[in-house]
C-alpha cells in the first residue's frame, strides 16, 4: 500500500473526527446564539440543531460538488438517509427503546415522505440539474420558514422542554466565537475528507457514488449517532428522533440539491433502482414503528435490531453491486 493511500484513509479518519468536533462546535455556538437573541428552545432545537447536526453532510457535498465529484455528494445525502434510520436509530432503540410523544414529530413524518417523494420525481429522468437543485433549495427555505412557524403556533411541546435543557448558557461572544470555530473547522474537514475519499475510490477501483454512500454516509451521520445517543440516555426520546427526521429532510433539500445546483450531471442508475428504495423503503418502516397506530407510539429493542439488520443486508447489497 503506497504512501499517498495511507495518508488518504489517515486524512478520513481525521476528517471525520474533525467534521464531529466541527458540527457539535459549530450547533453549540448557533444555539446559544439564537438563546441569547430570544428565540424559543423549539424553534432553535427544529432549526439550528437539526440543519447543525446535517453540516457536514452539507459540506462535503458542496466541496465535492465543487471539486467535479457531484456523485459523492448524491451518494451522501442518500447513504446519510439509509444510515440514519437503519444504523442511527436502529442502534439507539437497541439500547434504549425510544417513546414519542411529541405532536410536532408526528407533523413531521408525513413532510419527510412528502419531500422524499418530490426529490424521486425530480430525479427520475435520471438526471439531477441546475433547476432540480434550485426547487430542492427552495424547497429547503419554505421547510424553515414551516417549522419555525410551528415553534411559534405550538402551545405545548414535550420537545421543547427537551431541547431547552440542552442550550448552552454563555455569553453572545463567546457563542459567537464558537459558531466561527466550528465552520472553519467544517470546511477545512470536509476538505481533507473529500480528498481522501476520492483517493481511496480511485484506489479501490470503485465509484464516488459507493463511497458516498459508505464510508462517507457512515462518517457524516456519527453527528447523529452521537446526538441521538446521547438524547437516549437522557430520556429525552423525541429530540433522538427528530434529529433524524430533520437531518433527513436537510439532506434530501440541501445535501442533494447542492451537486445539482453547483455540478449537473447524470446520475448513475442505481440510485434509482436501489438506492431510492432502500430509503424509501426504510423510511415506511420508520413511520410504521414510531407513529403509534396502534396508541402508543415506540420504537422498541426488537424494531431496532430489525433496522440494524436491515443496515447490514443493504451493505451487503452494495459489497455485490461493486464485486458482481
Amino acid at each position: 500500500m503506497s504512501n499517498e493511500i495511507l495518508l488518504s484513509i489517515l486524512g478520513v479518519l481525521g476528517g471525520f473526527v474533525l467534521l464531529v468536533w466541527g458540527a457539535d462546535r459549530f450547533v453549540h455556538g448557533a444555539a446559544a446564539t439564537a438563546r441569547n437573541l430570544g428565540i424559543s428552545p423549539l424553534i432553535i432545537g427544529l432549526t439550528i440543531v437539526g440543519m447543525g447536526t446535517s453540516a457536514p453532510e452539507i459540506l462535503v457535498s458542496a466541496v465535492a460538488a465543487w471539486q467535479g465529484n457531484p456523485a459523492l455528494g448524491v451518494g451522501n445525502a442518500l447513504g446519510s438517509n439509509i444510515a440514519n434510520i437503519a444504523l442511527v436509530l436502529g442502534a439507539t432503540a437497541l439500547v434504549m427503546p425510544l417513546a414519542v410523544q411529541s405532536e410536532t414529530l408526528r407533523r413531521e413524518y408525513p413532510v419527510m415522505f412528502i419531500i422524499m417523494l418530490v426529490a424521486l420525481l425530480l430525479v427520475s429522468d435520471g438526471h439531477l440539474g441546475r433547476e432540480d437543485g434550485i426547487i430542492l433549495l427552495t424547497g429547503l427555505i419554505i421547510m424553515l420558514f414551516w417549522m419555525v412557524s410551528l415553534g411559534r403556533r405550538q402551545a405545548f411541546d414535550p420537545m421543547e422542554t427537551e431541547y431547552e435543557q440542552g442550550i448552552p448558557l454563555i455569553s453572545t461572544g463567546k457563542a459567537l466565537m464558537w459558531l466561527a470555530v466550528g465552520m472553519v473547522v467544517l470546511l477545512v474537514s470536509s476538505r481533507i475528507l473529500v480528498w481522501g475519499s476520492i483517493n481511496i475510490a480511485q484506489f479501490m477501483g470503485i465509484s464516488d457514488l459507493v463511497i458516498g454512500l459508505t464510508i462517507v454516509a457512515i462518517g457524516t451521520s456519527m453527528p447523529e449517532l452521537a446526538a441521538s445517543m446521547m438524547s437516549a440516555w437522557k430520556k429525552e426520546p423525541d429530540i433522538a428522533i427528530g434529529n433524524i427526521i430533520g437531518s433527513n429532510m436537510f439532506n434530501l433539500l440541501a445535501v442533494l440539491g447542492i451537486p445539482g445546483l453547483i455540478q449537473p450531471h447524470t446520475l448513475d442508475a442505481e440510485v434509482l433502482t436501489r438506492d431510492f428504495p432502500w430509503m424509501i423503503g426504510l423510511s415506511i418502516a420508520l413511520f410504521a414503528a414510531a407513529y403509534g397506530f396502534r396508541g402508543e407510539s415506540r420504537i422498541n429493542r426488537l424494531e431496532g435490531g430489525l433496522l440494524l439488520i436491515a443496515y447490514v443486508v443493504y451493505l451487503t447489497v452494495l459489497y455485490f453491486d461493486v464485486t458482481g
